[in-house]
Formats: C-alpha cells, structure tokens, sequence
C-alpha cells in the first residue's frame, strides 16, 4: 500500500523506472498541453477569483482610478464581515451537533441482505449445531439472502411474530458503516479539511476536496519493558484521508459543467526541492526521473496573480528553490498508453480509453500508473456556494456584492475628502491691503500689518459646505444593498441600533428566521456536491480496502445531514418519545414493539444502541436483578410479603385474610384515604379521658 495521499497500483499498472526517462517525453507534452488548455479556460474566472480576493482583504489595485483632488484611500472591508459570517453559519449548522454530518442508511428494498430477521429464542440458542457455526450458510435455503452483523447469532430471515425478538440486518449494516466511516473522518481531521474548503467556496464560490486516498496513521502506543521501564511501539494502520485543494491549483477540463463531466483534472503543486526527494519513497515514482528533475533545477514559474495572493512582489519571475509539478487525472487513448509502457488487459482495444494517474515535471514523467480506484473515478470533489448552472464554479458572497463594495468605498472616500475641507477655514487675502513680505500661517495672537483699505477686508475666511451627510445616506442604501445581493442580513453578525421590527425579541426572531433562508440554501448545496459524494467515496474506499470489518456490507446509500436532515431527526425522536408514552397506556401496550422503539428512539439522539440499550434477552435478565433489588429495599421476600413470612393472602385457605386489619388509632388510616378508626371517649388513646391521678 501506500502513504500520505497516493494509491500503491496492481503489478499490471506498474510502469518501469528504466522505461520512465526514455519512453515517455511524449506523455510530458500532452499533460502538459492539456494544462495550458485549462488555463486559458478559467482566466476569466481567475480575474473574478482575484477580485474577490482582494475587496476581502482591502486592497486597491491599478484598476481603481482617482481623481487628482482625491487625497482618502479607505476601504471599507464589509465584504470580509460578510464572508466570515457565511462561513461562521455553515460550519456552525453541519459541525455544531459534533458529529460529522453524514448518516448511512439501508434502500427502502434492500437487495443482497435480508430487511428483517428474528433472533432465537434462549431455548433455542441452548440446542447447539454440532457441525459447522452458526450463519456459515449451510442453513441458507436457495434464493436467500445474508443477514449482515447477524450472520453469527442463528437468526432467520423473516419478520418476527408476537412475543419473538425482531432484528433489521440491512439497517443494522448501514449503521455499522456510518460508525465506521466516522471514526476514519475523525482519525484524519475531516473537519478542518472541510473548513478550509468552505472557507474558500464562500469567498471565491467554490470549494475543492480531494480523496479519500490511503493514509497510514501512526497510532501512539507505550508499553513497560521487562524491566519495569515504559517502551515506545507505535502501531500504524491504514486509514482513508481527504485534503484540500485550493482553487489556485484546481485546472479542470475546461469544456465541463461537473467533475463526472471532466475528461481530466490537473492539480498543480509547489513544491521544494525536499518535497521533490520524499516523492522517491512513494510507490512507483521513478527514481531516475525524480534524480534527473533535481538535476535540471528549480522550474516554477509565478502566475500573474501569485504576487497578490501570497503579498509577496520581492521574488523573482522563477522561484530560486520551487518546482512546478503537475499531477493528472484523467483519461488516456489506449494506443498512446500502451506506447508509454502500460501493460494493458488483453479485452481493451486501441480504440479505447484507460483512465490514468501520471506525475509530470518539465518533461520528466516521474509516475505513471492506471487509475487504482475501482470503478475508476476523479478524486475530485467540488462544490459551489451558489450554483452557476452552466458552469463548474460558483458564486461566491464576495462577487455577490462587489458593486455595493465599490459603491461604499467611494461614497465614503468623497466624504472624508470633504470633511477635509469643510472642517477647516479657507482664507481668502487680498496681497495688496497687506504690507509686502509678511508670512500667512495661522495661529492665535496672529498680527498682519495691513497699508491701505477698510478694516477687515484684507483677510476673509470661506467655509465649504458638508456634504458628508448625503455621502453617509448613501453608503447606508450600498450597506443595504450589499445585505440584499448577499442574503446576509446585518444581524446575523452582530449589527447593533436594529429599529422597527427588531426592537422586540419576537420581531428579532421573525429577522433572524428569515435570514438564515438564503443559508439553507447554501448548506443544500454542500450537501448535494460535497458531503454526500464524499461519503459514497468513503463507502466506495471501504468495500474496496476494508477488510477488517465484513459485517458493513449491504445495499447502502449514503444521505448527507443538513439543516433538513437535522429538523427530520428532531421530530422523529418527538415522535418517537410520543409512541412510548402511548406504549403507557394497558390497552395499546401489546400493539407497539418496545425493543426496537426505544432502540431507535436511542438511534435518533446519535446514541449508540449497543452500549445503552439492552436485547430482549439481556432486558429479561435486568429486569429480575432490579426486582430482586426492589424486594431488597422494601423488606419484602419473593412473593412480595415480609421478608421470611408468608403474605396475608396466602396466609388461610383459598386466599382469606386471616382476620381484620390492626386498628389505626393515628386516624390518618395508615396513609390511604380517609379518617381510619377514630377512638372515642372512655377508649385508649381518647385524649379527653381522665387520668387516675388527676380523679
């Protein structure tokens, strides 16, 4: 196998390091070709990329033009208060719950594995098979199909009847494989993984994700030698692990609306000359070809927009120690594949196409092998903010409002220019009333010695009027604008003076609710690109890698968790809880089955079933050890008397009490209702009698 993002390839696939240098220069031009094609395809989504960039972090550039008499360069980043916001309201709803918001569950008609199944009963599990074990399929009948997680526990296919343990293996598989699935999520960090990709769809429009790819984990172990000390034994396991690529480096077919319509994806990397010599140790990367780039020396050339986006215009055109290589996924003719030195099956024709994972450095081919993924698929998966129907990339919140962006900069660039003027006297001199050669600066105790004229017309001063107010009104209406492009409203992120509507907590309520409409809209697109092709991944990595748990194979379907999915969970555990109150009732009780009810009343909360909640097998044993323990506490034996006595009932024959009850001289009628035997004058226990010592 392989490590850290690349796939080890069957023998068959397998390109030879002495064929590499020499059979493949031809293979270099073509990927590097279809590289270019895809360039000159997104340069106009690049331009919007890069504007989007910099209305975020605030940057005027060579295309915002001034006038002379402009003196104020403000710019005033509402575009990065929107795009944080966005990005705060996704990762709040799909990562809040702490889970990752992907469930797996069984098709409506599960092909392959059984839907229901009934358990044995405890006699039935006491008569043992004296051959085979249990679920090895001897007992199968023709046609039937596989009962999952219950293969080993002598269950039978079929729906259970009154008073049997009914058992869902299909459903039962699909949540073994969500747990699975989560716990490989959260051995590689998919959720920074995914942050950073949301990040980037909310401020350029799309958000790309790569893998699942084989990762091997190193797994902390300490153990105490003979000696007593504490020795170091890592283990290490193969896990599946997801990465992000940026936009920047994403080059996909340009003709495609999708990844499954993509020919071919290109993603380039920038690497050092250290991350070029770790490559040797990756499965087939050539050697000779790695040895032969480091030769020839660094080749990464800047694009016109890496200066902007990295803030750095002090290197040069070729980076000293950076090289440019590209890794393509993507489609290749058999007849040009077999000519680089494929072994290809014998059932592909010329005339076909091999899908194929080649790495590429200036003209060196440094690995070259078929698509190991079975089906083969892109390991791509891009998603957009807002979808641009007849485009792979999206909107994003900073393209939505670039026009109220600009509109509130310069309304606030020509006010502050002429409270500059308008804060300050203008003085008008008249030179000649003046004696020659005085200076004119301004400050208290100022004398000017004035030859001829009336006094006080040598020197006037001029107020400009404000017309800062109209400029304020104005980036206000653009403030408002930007809140309707984005579906954004202030309030989701924090604006303070709300009026009218939002003064009460209701009314604030109605706001908030209908700002995070357009949000749901978003999440939906996350689910639909992003979460759910990623699970399928993951499901797709596991039926083909996985072999230490065989119990999660089923007829699956991966169904991603957004806003939608939540509410639906929320109101299927009210439900839930609804029916197990009504399972109170003596009357209905015997129509509800209460195992699998509070078995999915426990699923519904995302607890797992099998560390909280008992088997009808296991639920009988409880329920005698808490009886047992409730006769304890009350004092009572077995038939529920007194402990060591029999009870009242079974005291005389035929189940008669023995005689009357005790007289309750308390008159509270030892707790129940009513007044009990009240004692009455010249009885024990009449207050009023009279003591012999007092007669």
């Amino acid at each position: 196998m392989a490590e850290n993002g690349f796939f080890q390839q069957p023998d068959d696939g397998e390109v030879s390091v002495d064929d590499a240098g020499t059979q493949m220069p031809g293979l270099a031009g073509h990927i590097r070709q279809k590289f270019e094609d895809s360039e000159n395809g997104r340069r106009t989504f690049e331009q919007r990329w890069l504007q989007a960039y910099k209305n975020f972090r605030g940057i005027y550039d060579s295309t915002t033009q001034y006038r002379d008499s402009e003196r104020s360069k403000v710019f005033i980043k509402i575009t990065k208060t929107k795009v944080l916001a966005a990005y705060g309201q996704i990762i709040d709803i799909l990562f809040a719950n702490k889970k990752f918001p992907i469930v797996v569950e069984s098709t409506p008609v599960p092909e392959g594995i059984a839907e229901f199944a009934k358990l044995p009963s405890p006699v039935d599990q006491i008569i043992e098979d004296p051959y085979g074990f249990p679920g090895d399929g001897r007992d199968l009948e023709p046609g039937a199909r596989r009962l999952g997680p219950y293969s080993s526990t002598g269950a039978v296919e079929g729906k259970a009847k009154l008073g049997e343990p009914q058992v869902e293996p299909a459903a039962e598989a699909a949540r073994l494989l969500e747990k699975t699935i989560h716990d490989q999520l959260l051995d590689t960090n998919a959720v920074n993984v995914l942050r950073n990709a949301i990040f980037e769809s909310a401020l350029l429009g799309t958000g790309i994700v790569k893998g699942p790819f084989n990762f091997y984990k190193r797994v902390h172990k300490w153990q105490r030698g003979e000696e007593g000390e504490r020795e170091y034994t890592p283990d290490e396991k193969i896990v599946p692990k997801i990465e992000h690529v940026s936009c920047w480096d994403f080059h996909p077919d340009p003709s495609a609306t999708s990844i499954e319509d993509c020919e071919y994806v290109i993603q380039r990397h920038r690497m050092n000359r250290q991350q070029v010599r770790n490559l040797m140790t990756l499965p087939y990367f050539s050697e000779t070809a790695i040895e032969n780039v480091l030769v020839k020396g660094p080749n990464y050339e800047d694009k016109y927009y890496e200066d902007t986006i990295r803030e750095d215009d002090t290197e040069p055109y070729y980076q000293e120690n950076r090289f440019e290589v590209l890794e393509y996924w993507g489609v290749l003719d058999a007849k040009f594949a077999d000519e680089v030195g494929l072994d290809l099956p014998d059932s592909i024709s010329e005339l076909d196409q091999v899908q194929v994972n080649v790495w590429v450095c200036g003209n060196e081919v440094m690995r070259c092998v078929l698509n190991p993924f079975t089906p083969a698929r892109l390991p791509f998966h891009a998603f957009p903010y807002e979808i641009n129907p007849y485009q792979m990339w999206g909107v994003g919140v900073a393209e939505n409002m670039e026009d109220a962006q600009m509109l509130m900069n310069g309304h606030v660039r020509m006010a502050i220019d002429n409270l500059a003027l308008a804060g300050n006297l203008v003085f008008d001199v008249d030179e000649a009333s003046l004696v020659p050669g005085q200076n004119f600066d301004i400050f208290p105790g100022k004398v000017f010695r004035r030859q001829s004229g009336v006094t006080g017309t040598a020197i006037n001063g001029l107020k400009f009027p404000n017309t800062a107010p109209e400029n304020i009104q104005m980036y206000q209406i653009a403030r408002q604008l930007s809140d309707e492009e984005t579906g954004i409203p202030s309030i989701m992120h924090g604006q303070t003076g709300v009026t009218g509507t939002g003064r009460t907590s209701s009314g604030l309520s109605m706001l908030m609710n209908a700002g995070a409409q357009p949000v749901k809209t978003v999440i939906k697109n996350n689910d639909d690109y992003l979460l759910k092709p990623i699970g399928e991944s993951y499901f797709q990595w596991n039926m083909q890698y996985n072999d230490a748990q065989p119990d999660i194979v089923g007829d699956l379907e991966i169904k991603p968790r957004g806003t939608a999915a939540v509410m639906q969970k929320e109101v299927r555990s009210q439900r839930l809880l609804t029916l197990l109150q009504t399972s109170a009732n003596p009357m209905l009780a015997p129509f509800i089955k209460l195992p699998n009810l509070v078995r999915e009343l426990a699923i519904s909360q995302d607890i797992d079933p099998d560390q909280l909640v008992n088997d009808i097998n296991e639920a009988q044993l409880y329920a005698e050890v808490l009886k047992g323990m409730q006769n304890v506490q009350q004092g009572t034996g077995p038939e529920g008397g007194p402990a060591g006595q029999q009870s009242a009932g079974m005291g005389s024959p035929d189940g008669l009490s023995n005689g009357p009850p005790p007289v309750d001289a308390s008159g509270v009628g030892n707790g129940t209702i009513g007044t009990g035997d009240v004692p009455v004058a010249g009885q024990d226990g009449f207050t009023g009698n009279t003591s012999p010592l007092e007669g």
